[in-house]
């Protein structure tokens, strides 16, 4: 099978395109013929050697694959070849086939498009399970989404109007902007021009938001601290921006304000009946036409390399895939 490979820690356009034996499914494993992989920033970053869990090498890249079960290892019992399927692989996405524990493996909806499917999980499902599960984000309170205009930020504003919530939506383009209005923020920011703490504090006349929504890291984390009201939650998704900010106390202190750690790849092996629970909501809401995932562009396997840059330069709005 053809598949993505890293043979050495480095940029994506060290990557190469490799010939791979085809995977055979463990006991409880299913394999998948991949028909679209998410391009998310862990698979960006783990090439560079950045991510917290680094595999040995070589290694494929890809952490979501929506597609066909092609075939299933010993013990499998609710999945079958020929079911169409999304999943959670951590690695190897980036490839023609995959294997998978059942556990992280979803059944999709009739008539979800496979490329909407593969850059639906990780990010909804992140989202949901930070603003509902973490955050506890609740109908009547303000959020607010740095970053609003990528793909995990457009998840986050779609389903904190799903709760109820009012949602600023911060992001450093136009372009990002007006998705992140199309998905149904109430108020936009362009932090590349305004002050982002000025801003959000005109917006809610000076009260501060109840949730800040945290991919990006960075100066802009600092900010959002600032921006955030009386026992206000900050849910700290990831680092985007490329470094890693170092929180004030004091201001924790003084406000009564949580800073909430957010991993739900984590969440989703160690619950997998809560995870299962989560993404047949998500999923459900998806076939209902309430959610709607925005896929920028997609990409042949082996322009993979150019995906990742296209991430890592902050040239993406939405989601980015790529078709084996």
């Amino acid at each position: 099978m053809k598949a993505i490979q890293c043979v050495e820690w480095g940029a994506p356009d060290r990557l190469r395109l490799a010939e791979l034996p085809l995977p055979q499914p463990a006991p409880g494993e299913v394999r998948i013929r991949v028909a679209a992989a998410g391009v998310n920033f862990p698979d960006a970053l783990i090439v560079q050697r950045k991510y917290q869990l680094q595999p040995p090498l070589p290694f494929v890249p890809g952490t979501e694959v929506a597609g066909t079960v092609d075939a299933v290892g010993e013990g499998v019992g609710r999945l079958q070849p020929g079911d169409r399927v999304v999943a959670f692989v951590g690695l190897g996405g980036f490839a023609e086939f995959v294997c998978a524990p059942q556990s992280l493996v979803a059944p999709l909806p009739p008539g979800v498009d496979l490329a909407v499917a593969a850059a639906f999980t990780l990010t909804y499902a992140t989202s949901q399970h930070a603003l509902v599960e973490r955050g506890a984000l609740g109908s009547g309170e303000t959020l607010l989404v740095l970053g609003a205009g990528g793909g995990v930020g457009l998840s986050a504003v779609e389903l904190g109007k799903l709760a109820g919530a009012r949602v600023i939506a911060a992001a450093s383009s136009a372009e990002k902007l007006a998705a992140a209005r199309e998905a149904g923020a109430d108020v936009l920011v362009d932090y590349a021009k305004d002050d982002l703490r000025e801003a959000v504090r005109a917006a809610t006349d000076g009260r501060g938001v109840d949730v800040v929504y945290d991919p990006v890291g960075g100066d802009y984390t600092a900010a959002a601290l600032r921006a955030l009201g009386w026992r206000g939650r900050l849910l700290v998704i990831g680092f985007a921006g490329g470094s890693i900010p170092q929180l004030p106390a004091n201001q924790l202190l003084l406000r009564e304000i949580s800073a909430v750690g957010v991993y739900w790849g984590e969440f989703a092996k160690r619950d997998p009946a809560g995870n299962a629970r989560l993404l047949a909501q998500l999923f459900g809401w998806l076939a209902e036409g309430r959610l709607r995932p925005h896929v920028s562009k997609q990409y042949p396997l082996a322009e993979t390399a150019q995906a990742l840059n296209d991430l890592l330069g902050r040239r993406a709005v939405g989601k980015l895939v790529v078709r084996p």
